[in-house]
């Protein structure tokens, strides 16, 4: 029973951290590329624009729904649904730390742990390109089937060069179990360097980690290979007839794709929850100073703020009590077996999320001809040669 009441709390907490995090990250996106482009951002609802997720919400769902009338309507209602289920079901495989003891129960941080952790989220993540085709057929309108065309043919192309980017570091793990996987980065060269999958011998798979991030831009439909979503080619590609919150299922599982494809990048490549540093060298407390320090900064910004923005006098402060809360959740003993993990695992994908954002504020968008080219004259054969060194090495060293 025990055991039960566990999984649905577990359960309850990473649907409730996902569906609010998945409403923040367009938040985080629209300043980080506000911050880029020198200007504000959502300002105005909520203290700098905090609320602005909300508002969204409201108005995506208050908002009718329209229903072209020369549409299928099962598969035009149907896929929607399809993609952002698709994208919401990858994460339960995803560990976000050790086991640990609640309750008396000794449990896994993550909803499930599959041996086959690796090919469950390969089939999910492969059954998205069916939301995004559907919707583009069922609209029954040219410019919407263009755009699900171009899409289907830019996620199978990108899927062969990603699948063999997964499949040298498993090669050098031996295991299929995302867990084990990140067990087994666990320790440090000399003390310091981290055994992470990028720097492992007897081949470091920088190389799998950069065509893994090429890759999965593409498979999340992101900037530079945004083409499904070419608004100045297509007037807004497969979901040109979608409003209300069939328009914002389709972001909707966007985003959660893009957290999928960092979680991923993060357990099989970076380390997981293993820290940066030793504990010895004090990596448990790293998140105090860092939680803090940031505390400390709000105060300071809070005390100095422009008399054209009294608002910050009262919110800068009031974040920086959060802040200082969340740190001093580090300093419990009982806490830290299970923050101190979460908190590097955390930090690690969301600095990949930073780099999807980031990559969308820098580079303009690819043509479709050079999308189809690169994928197939270069990342693919590029993928392809680097299976083949990793798995030659393993060999050898091996025996």
């Amino acid at each position: 029973m025990n055991f039960f009441i566990v999984s649905l709390i577990k359960t309850g907490l990473v649907a409730f951290a996902l569906l609010t995090t998945l409403a923040y990250l367009q938040w985080i996106e629209r300043k980080v590329l506000a911050h880029i482009q020198l200007r504000p951002g959502p300002y105005r609802v909520g203290p700098h624009g905090l609320l602005q997720p909300l508002a969204d919400v409201i108005k995506l769902v208050t908002k009718e729904g329209i229903l072209p009338p020369q549409a299928h309507t099962f598969f035009y209602l149907l896929a929607p649904i399809l993609a952002v289920s698709v994208a919401l079901t990858a994460i339960v495989v995803i560990p976000f730390g050790p086991e640990v003891t609640v309750f008396g129960v000794t449990t896994n941080m993550g909803l499930a742990d599959l041996n086959i952790g690796i090919l469950f989220i390969l089939a999910i993540s492969s059954l998205g390109v069916y939301g995004v085709a559907l919707g583009g057929w069922a609209s029954n309108s040219k410019y919407p089937l263009l755009g699900g065309l171009r899409s289907s043919a830019q996620m199978i192309s990108y899927e062969l060069p990603l699948a063999l980017a997964l499949a040298a570091p498993l090669l050098i793990m031996n295991t299929l179990n995302f867990r084990e996987i990140t067990v087994l980065q666990g320790g440090y060269w000399l003390g310091f360097i981290p055994k992470w999958n990028i720097f492992a011998g007897p081949f470091p798979q920088i190389f799998s980690f950069i065509i893994f991030l090429i890759a999965s831009f593409a498979e999340t439909n992101r900037v530079p290979f945004d083409l499904p979503e070419a608004e100045s080619e297509l007037v807004g590609g497969f979901h040109t007839e979608y409003s209300s919150m069939g328009f914002a299922s389709f972001f909707m599982a966007e985003y959660a794709n893009i957290l999928t494809v960092c979680c991923v990048g993060t357990v099989l490549f970076l380390g997981g929850w293993q820290p940066l540093w030793p504990a010895a060298y004090g990596s448990d407390f790293a998140p105090v100073v860092i939680l803090f320090g940031s505390a400390a900064i709000l105060f300071f910004h809070g005390a100095n703020a422009l008399k054209s923005r009294l608002w910050d006098r009262f919110s800068f402060p009031v974040f920086g009590v959060v802040f200082l809360i969340l740190g001093a959740l580090f300093l419990v003993p009982v806490l830290k077996p299970v923050v101190v993990p979460l908190f590097w695992f955390l930090s690690k994908s969301l600095f990949l999320v930073f780099v999807f954002i980031w990559i969308r504020g820098t580079l303009p968008r690819f043509r479709y001809d050079q999308l189809m080219r690169f994928a197939w004259t270069f990342l693919f054969p590029v993928a392809v040669v680097n299976l083949l060194v990793t798995s030659f090495l393993v060999a050898i060293t091996s025996n």
